[in-house]
């Protein structure tokens, strides 16, 4: 029976950034994917290909309508759906590839198998021709991710009404596209279709959309797509779902109780993702669940078997790649006797639209109800130099600050590069900057950033340079 240090059950993000560190560490290491590839949901289905088709969408985008706008004429640009997705597919397997070097790399034991507990320390793997192999590990990571939520009176046949993995392998373009949840995935694949022709409608069952994020990126944001074209239906309570043929109805109660229809030719159901431990077989290692399905660990992310530990998506907290990676190091180096620390605070939350729009900290929402006393700055996008060039003039800059010490609480972006833009804000709250600390510093011209230095002007002396 091979032995290991260190073993861990999924190959996503949170799994094989944990494989590495361990091995890095000094730890035998093994690792179990089910799947031909690793990398899990977010390589495969998830983050990367969706990104992949973002950007595809987004060229398309400015050809049609922008360029003109730069003085590049061109004739009219046509969608090839099939050469996005065989290009999506390539930047898959360049990053599968590229972890597969690094097990190699880090002289990481590869088993391509269902892996489940057998006991504590034993793990069986099943592989796809039926065959098992045990193996020996003193400590064990499960990694094991999420899968794509429904609701119960939903049937996802993968063909009309589709998930997440789906569409991202559409054969055509949908003529109408019905989103069933204003999340982020709902709103990424969304803009997706909506670029490359579809009318696109949401459905989404709170008063606003992306409802986790500041209140004022949620009503920036729907101002945004609205003006792109997209549809919303708010405060709308999804009660049915059904298939004729190659049309979708789907059925609903506004606000106010009325009965409301919509058609398309394609419904994605977007409402959330579920912790995945199918066959994991944890009963026999004495793990436990949480009420929602999700393994329970305590604040060193370990379960109540000592020797068995969980990270990511399957376990509380937020459903997000750099989340699980954080917690995959962390676990790693707490068997190391290390000492580390993730402030959870401090992840950031990002949407992939474009303009994109990004978040860490605290809302302006979360301080009210826990009665903090704060103050806001914002600046727009519009106002910038940059923004100006490049015609991204859509979005601002939020920044809270505590009253009276001027600590930053929180920083919420609707632009251009957000998604890159919101590091400066986990930096300056990581080291428990004050919004002067952010003003006073140097920001480079003509930059995006600009509007951060300028918000923080506005939040800690109400002293914009540019507004």
């Amino acid at each position: 029976m091979s032995q290991f240090d260190v073993t861990v059950i999924g190959s996503g993000p949170g799994g094989y950034v944990a494989a590495i560190r361990a091995a890095q560490l000094g730890f035998t290491t093994a690792i179990i994917e089910k799947y031909p590839t690793l990398g899990g949901t977010c390589l495969n289905v998830g983050c990367i290909p969706s990104k992949a088709l973002l950007d595809s969408s987004e060229h398309f985008e400015n050809a049609k309508h922008n360029f003109a706008g730069h003085g590049i004429i061109i004739n009219e640009p046509q969608a090839d759906i099939a050469r996005m997705i065989e290009r999506k597919n390539e930047v898959i397997k360049q990053n599968t590839d590229g972890i597969s070097y690094l097990m190699n790399k880090n002289k990481i034991t590869v088993f391509e198998g269902v892996g489940s507990f057998e006991s504590a320390t034993q793990i069986k793997v099943t592989k796809n021709d039926g065959s098992t192999e045990t193996i020996d590990s003193k400590y064990t990571i499960i990694a094991t991710g999420s899968k794509p939520s429904s609701l119960p009176f939903i049937t996802i046949d993968k063909e009309r009404v589709i998930t997440s993995t789906e569409a991202l392998n559409l054969k055509e373009i949908p003529k109408h596209l019905v989103v069933i949840g204003g999340g982020v995935i709902g709103l990424e694949l969304g803009s997706v279709y909506l670029r490359l022709g579809a009318q696109v409608t949401v459905v989404e069952f709170m008063d606003k959309i992306i409802p986790g994020m500041d209140g004022a990126l949620s009503k920036e944001l729907t101002k945004v797509l609205k003006k792109q074209g997209m549809k919303f239906m708010l405060s709308t309570a999804v009660s049915a779902v059904e298939r004729n043929g190659d049309t979708v109805k789907i059925t609903a109660k506004d606000k106010k109780g009325e009965e409301v229809t919509v058609e398309g030719d394609y419904c994605l159901v977007s409402v959330g993702r579920r912790p995945y431990t199918d066959g994991l077989g944890l009963e026999k290692a004495g793990v436990e669940l949480d009420e929602r399905g999700r393994v329970k660990v305590n604040d060193h992310l370990q379960t109540n078997v000592a020797n068995i530990y969980a990270i990511g998506d399957v376990i509380k907290g937020a459903m997000l790649a750099h989340k699980a990676e954080e917690e995959g190091v962390f676990v790693a180096e707490t068997l190391a006797g290390q000492k580390p620390h993730i402030n959870y605070n401090l992840i950031p939350g990002v949407v992939y639209t474009w303009p994109e729009v990004a978040g860490v900290g605290k809302t302006e929402e979360q301080l009210k109800e826990e009665g903090v006393a704060y103050k806001v700055g914002s600046f727009p996008m519009r106002a910038l130099g940059r923004s100006r060039a490049s015609g991204d003039v859509d979005g601002l800059v939020k920044i809270i600050a505590d009253e009276k010490t001027d600590e930053v609480l929180g920083m919420h972006i609707v632009g251009a590069r957000a998604a890159d833009l919101i590091a400066e804000g986990v930096i300056a709250m990581e080291f428990r900057a004050s919004a002067e600390d952010i003003a006073r510093s140097s920001h480079a011209h003509p930059t995006y950033a600009e509007a951060i230095k300028e918000a923080a002007l506005d939040a800690t002396a109400k002293r914009p340079i540019h507004m």
